[in-house]
């Protein structure tokens, strides 16, 4: 059969039919695709809406009375003993139409500009929220409307989980169905922290200006419209300047929202926070606690950590106190006989060495009983230097951790100036001391070894070092070193980076909470840090070794005045510097220092102690200013340590010591004729410790000393000695007069009697005196080096009487003698080759030298 032949239509038709086979497995894909994503969101939403469901069946229901007022919140100490409660006391109810219009204008413009308009959520708000969070993390921004405020400071714990989220927005909707906006914004009014125990705008005016809400300006009501969002940062008594900036915020967001003019914002810029709040002489003492300087602290680490609003909530929160620690460090910082001026402020942090849990907070002389709430300088001190307490944080300790530096390491006190500069690196004594090891370069405070250090370490090495201490800073720069850099830590800081010290090496972030309990029970358990190994064990033995001898009593010893006897200390002082413009600018004495520092620990308590004035411009001017913190940290530690058991710190296996020679490099072992001045014994990092001994100093054998006389003076009734010696090694090139130091031992002997040491000196000549006639006398010169004598020499001397001289009339009886015989000369015989005495003290030497040890009393 003849097969047909396909037409121009037959053929297209099959074009057709293969293109479509190539594009359905495509169309069929997306299809799929499409049906898939649409099932999936269904199922997403019906999910969705069923958790929702499910989440806000277990929403609390609204209580009025939790909503219009805070309720108490419970402080507990180390030992479960409430001692503080605040919330209920401290309140001052406002009605929405007594608010003046400002004041609701500044708040509606700072935390929520549409709330007339919206119905609880605010969903321009929180499309950005969702935009943030997907960016930056779940929980990155947030959304809440003052209405959700409400509905959280109420009812709802203050995570940021789905589950508080979704019962959070439930509940505002609820809310706005059942009361006014205006109600709920006068729920917000009332209730809302402002800072510490204070809730309420009401109460904050009356607290910070003492005036009700009717009489404030516009400065002011902005300045409190800005604190809700971070209450103690923003508190204009503590910090007026970011209090100041945060309220030109304020300003600058009621002008952008058209509630004041540009015009109004500038004036009210032009006023200063700290010229505008109660004076401090005004201001009204605490009474809701014995300790407020460690509630101060305690409320802070709840802002820090995300619960400013727990309060509200009616927690029960557990501290780390301890209220007989508190106790002594209140007696001791309220009594102003402890303190040698009337303006001299201290901030004292005592921390467990061991877990870094707060137990007492000295806040500032009188803290809370003359000024509620004020500047706590154990936790608010941050923009201080912390002087030469730096020293074992950022220049010895990580040369020990990094270059595994022993103790004994040599470095040079010397001339030198900062990296690149012509600024001069001095110490505190304007003098230069040498070459020194490690050690002693740390407990004397000497500065240029310390900068030499750090520049061994590396500052990127430093700052990471620093860092697992819980000091973090950008960078480094080679002032840090001795503490005059960038670095600025509080009391708390310094003493929790002191205890991983004491702590072989585990630092644990101080913390004045344990943990906080709910209305429901719930228990937080964030306010526990975890524990981080921030150095080796031998770092932190080898360090507090050192520092245990800043409060020793070795010579030019920085902390002797910190020592208490019978306990295992270790610590380090600490001064900062004025720049030559201030010391210009305030005629200060040469001696002006603006902060004095001591930190030091036991196995049981770390403890800082800042000294110093409020105001820069005052300075301390004298020694006993400077120890200050010296005499707060004995006195302290003395009586926290008198009834408890305090262990020594143990030396980690990973230690061994060695006695060396100073001044070895690298380091030797001192040999059994190394000066004892120039030996050692110092610590290393096992495996590291030297295997060399020093052969600088060899057995030396010290020559009798020669030349020896004794020159009686009857006038004076003394009798003069000299003599003559040569030192060991004075007939070479490199001889070095001081290589060995050389003392002569003077003895006396009378009439044959034992001898007696008249003088131990470096002196080549000695007088004695009180020469007595008719007596016979034997002195003898021996050198001595440590523990090698040489062979004496000695002199003979007799003190001969004059003959008595008869009486005028017994001359008639005396006989004349008879005339002797002229006696004839002895023949001149051959000298003598020993030592001649000649009877007046000369000691000749011999004319000849002996063949058999050919000693000329030369080398």
């Amino acid at each position: 059969m003849t097969e047909r032949k396909l037409t121009r239509e037959d053929i297209k038709k099959q074009r057709q039919q293969k293109q479509k086979k190539k594009k359905s497995p495509f169309k069929l894909w997306l299809k799929r695709i499409v049906l898939t994503i649409v099932f999936i969101g269904v199922l997403g939403f019906l999910g969705g809406a069923g958790l929702f469901a499910y989440y806000v069946s277990s929403a609390p229901e609204l209580d009025e009375e939790l909503l219009k007022f805070p309720v108490s919140s419970e402080f507990y100490d180390v030992n479960g003993e409430l001692f503080a409660t605040i919330g209920q006391e401290s309140r001052k109810y406002v009605k929405f139409e007594d608010i003046p219009d400002d004041m609701v204008a500044a708040i509606l413009a700072t935390e929520d500009v549409r709330f007339f308009d919206h119905f609880g959520m605010d969903l321009w708000r929180l499309g950005g929220s969702v935009i943030a969070n997907f960016r930056d993390g779940f929980g990155s921004q947030g959304a809440s409307t003052i209405t959700q405020q409400v509905v959280k400071n109420s009812f709802l714990s203050n995570d940021k989980k789905l589950k508080r989220k979704a019962q959070e927005a439930w509940l505002a909707i609820q809310l706005e169905r059942q009361y006014s906006k205006e109600e709920i914004f006068e729920m917000y009014f009332n209730k809302i922290l402002m800072s510490g125990r204070i809730y309420g705008f009401g109460q904050a005016s009356e607290y910070f200006y003492g005036k009700p809400l009717n009489e404030l300006e516009l400065d002011q009501m902005a300045t409190l419209a800005g604190m809700p969002q971070s209450p103690n940062p923003y508190n204009p008594f503590k910090y007026p300047d970011r209090a100041e900036k945060r309220r030109n915020v304020v300003l600058g967001l009621m002008v952008q929202h058209k509630k004041i003019t540009q015009a109004q914002a500038d004036e009210a810029k032009k006023l200063k926070v700290a010229d505008r709040v109660l004076p401090e002489d005004e201001r009204k003492p605490a009474t809701i606690t014995n300790y407020p300087a460690f509630l101060d602290v305690v409320l802070s680490e709840l802002e820090s950590n995300g619960d400013k609003d727990a309060l509200a909530e009616g927690v029960k929160v557990y501290t780390t106190l301890d209220p007989n620690a508190q106790k002594t460090v209140e007696s001791i910082m309220n009594n102003d006989a402890n303190f040698m001026t009337e303006k001299i402020q201290s901030g004292v942090a005592v921390i467990d060495t061991r877990t870094g849990e707060i137990r007492a907070i000295g806040g500032g002389r009188n803290y809370g009983i003359e000024v509620s709430f004020g500047y706590n300088y154990a936790y608010d001190l941050v923009t201080r230097a912390p002087g030469s307490t730096m020293k074992p944080l950022i220049d010895y300790a990580p040369a020990i951790e990094y270059l595994k530096w022993s103790t004994g390491e040599t470095l040079v006190d010397e001339p030198m100036k900062y990296t690149g500069t012509n600024q001069t690196i001095t110490n505190w004594d304007n003098k230069y001391a040498g070459t020194m090891t490690a050690r002693q370069a740390l407990y004397t405070s000497r500065n240029i070894p310390a900068v030499k250090t750090l520049q061994a370490v590396g500052t990127d090495k430093a700052k990471n070092f620093v860092s697992r201490l819980g000091i973090d800073v950008d960078y480094v720069v080679e002032s840090d070193a001795i503490g005059g850099g960038r670095i600025n830590i509080s009391p708390i800081q310094m003493a929790g980076a002191y205890a991983a010290f004491g702590n072989n090496g585990v630092y644990t972030t101080p913390h004045s909470i344990t943990k906080i309990v709910y209305r429901d029970g719930s228990t937080s358990t964030d306010y526990k840090p975890k524990e981080i190994i921030a150095m080796s064990d031998y770092t932190a033995y080898m360090v507090t070794d050192m520092l245990r001898d800043v409060v020793g009593n070795k010579p030019n010893a920085s902390g002797t005045a910190a020592n208490v006897p019978g306990l295992d200390i270790a610590g380090k002082t600490g001064t900062t510097n004025y720049s030559a413009d201030e010391f210009s600018k305030y005629n200060f004495p040469s001696l002006a220092v603006p902060d004095s520092w001591f930190a030091g620990y036991t196995t049981n308590y770390s403890i800082a102690v800042w000294s110093g004035y409020e105001q820069r411009s005052d300075a301390i001017t004298t020694w006993d200013e400077r120890r200050l913190p010296q005499t707060l940290f004995k006195s302290i530690m003395s009586q926290l340590s008198s009834s408890i058991e305090t262990p020594r710190f143990t030396q980690p296996s990973s230690v061994v010591s060695a006695t060396v020679e100073v001044g070895t490099s690298p380091l030797k072992l001192a040999s059994e004729f190394t000066p004892d001045n120039l030996r050692m014994t110092e610590l290393f990092v096992k495996g590291t410790e030297p295997q060399e001994v020093s052969d600088t100093f060899e057995q030396i054998e010290l020559d009798a000393p020669f030349n020896l006389q004794a020159i009686y003076n009857d006038l004076a009734n003394v009798v003069d000695l000299t003599w003559e010696h040569q030192a060991p090694g004075a007939s070479e090139e490199d001889f070095d007069p001081n290589a060995v130091p050389i003392s002569f031992e003077v003895t006396m002997s009378i009439d044959g009697a034992a001898p007696t040491t008249i003088s131990v000196s470096g002196a080549n000549y000695a007088t004695i005196p009180a020469i007595e006639i008719g007596h016979d006398y034997v002195f003898t010169v021996t050198a001595i080096s440590d523990d090698i004598r040489s062979e004496p020499a000695s002199v003979s001397l007799s003190i001969e009487g004059l003959p008595e001289v008869p009486d005028e009339e017994d001359w008639d009886n005396i006989e004349p003698e008879e005339p002797t015989e002229p006696i004839e000369p002895e023949e001149p015989t051959e000298p003598d080759t020993g030592t001649e005495d000649n009877n007046n003290g000369q000691v000749t030497p011999p004319t000849e030298p002996e063949e058999e040890d050919g000693d000329t009393g030369e080398e």
